[in-house]
C-alpha cells in the first residue's frame, strides 16, 4: 500500500507537497485519474483521486511542482492505538542510533517523542529537522495516519517540571540502571495493571543518556510521580531501551 502526506486539505480537495509530488508522479509514474491514499499527519487516511499537477510558489519564489487530489473518502483515527506514549529519550553519542530509535519506535508505535538532554549527556543537541522527515516516513511505512509530535531538545529537569500534575490515568515511568534505587518494578507488571481503562492511558517513559540519569534527576522524576523500573536483566543501550520500552507499550493494549 502506498501512503502519501499532504497537510494542506481544503474544500474537499488536498494538495500534495513538492517531494511528496516528485515520489508519486515521477518516481512511481502516477498520472491524473489514479486512485492514491493520503495521511494528513493528525490521523486521518484520504482515499482520493489524482488531478493535475501544478507549480507552486511561496514569498514569489517557485518551490516545485505541486499536484492536486480530489478527497473521495476518509478515515479517522487510522492505524491508531488504544494509549497515549510519550518516550523522552537523552540524546545519543552517537546521532545516527537515536535516528534509528526514532524510526523503530514511530513503527511500532508513539504519540510524542521527547528529546531530554541530561546532566550526563555527552551529546545535547539534535538535528530536527532530519528527525521530523524520518518520523514522517516511519509513519507512512507503519501505515499510520498520526506523526508523532517531536518536542524541541530540552533538559531532563524542564520536561519533568513541565509535566505538573499526573492525571489519574497517566503512567509515569522512569528506565533507571542504578542499584541505589530499589525496588524496581518490571515494566510488563505494571503496564498489566490497567484493566479496561474509562480513559485513554497515558504513559510516559523515561530513558536516560549512556551515563544514565544524575541522583538528582532520579529524585526529581519521582517527585512528579515517576516510578523507576526495570526493562530487564540485559543491560540496553539508550536507543534499545526505548524501543524495548515502546514495545512493551505497544503489547499491553488490545488493537486490531
Amino acid at each position: 500500500m502506498e501512503i502519501f502526506y499532504s497537510d494542506e486539505v481544503f474544500d474537499g480537495f488536498l494538495r500534495l507537497p513538492a517531494e511528496e509530488t516528485a515520489h508519486c508522479m515521477r518516481v512511481l509514474r502516477h498520472r491524473p485519474g489514479d486512485e492514491i491514499d493520503v495521511i494528513d499527519g493528525r490521523g486521518t487516511l484520504y482515499h482520493c483521486v489524482l488531478q493535475e499537477e501544478e507549480g507552486a510558489a511561496r514569498h514569489g519564489k517557485s518551490v516545485g511542482q505541486t499536484a492536486l487530489a480530489r478527497i473521495v473518502g476518509s478515515e479517522a483515527s487510522w492505524g491508531s492505538h488504544q494509549y497515549r506514549l510519550t518516550l523522552a529519550v537523552c540524546p545519543t553519542k552517537n546521532p545516527d542510533r537515536y535516528e534509528w530509535m526514532a524510526e523503530k519506535v514511530t513503527e511500532v508505535g508513539i504519540d510524542t517523542l521527547a528529546p531530554g538532554i541530561g546532566e550526563r549527556s555527552e551529546r545535547r543537541g539534535l538535528k530536527t529537522d532530519r528527525l521530523h522527515r524520518i518520523l514522517l516516513s516511519a509513519t507512512k511505512q507503519s501505515l499510520k495516519g498520526a506523526i508523532p509530535e517531536l518536542l524541541e531538545p530540552q533538559t531532563v529537569m524542564e520536561f519533568i517540571t513541565g509535566l505538573g500534575e499526573a492525571s489519574a490515568d497517566e503512567l509515569r515511568l522512569i528506565a533507571y540502571c542504578s542499584d541505589e534505587v530499589k525496588p524496581r518494578a518490571f515494566i510488563m507488571e505494571l503496564l498489566a495493571k490497567i484493566k479496561a481503562p474509562e480513559a485513554t492511558p497515558q504513559v510516559t517513559v523515561l530513558i536516560g543518556p549512556e551515563g544514565d540519569f544524575s541522583p538528582a534527576e532520579v529524585q526529581a522524576a519521582m517527585a512528579a510521580g515517576f516510578v523507576p523500573v526495570s526493562l530487564g536483566s540485559s543491560r540496553l543501550r539508550t536507543e534499545t531501551a526505548a524501543i524495548t520500552a515502546a514495545e512493551a507499550v505497544y503489547l499491553s493494549f488490545p488493537f486490531e
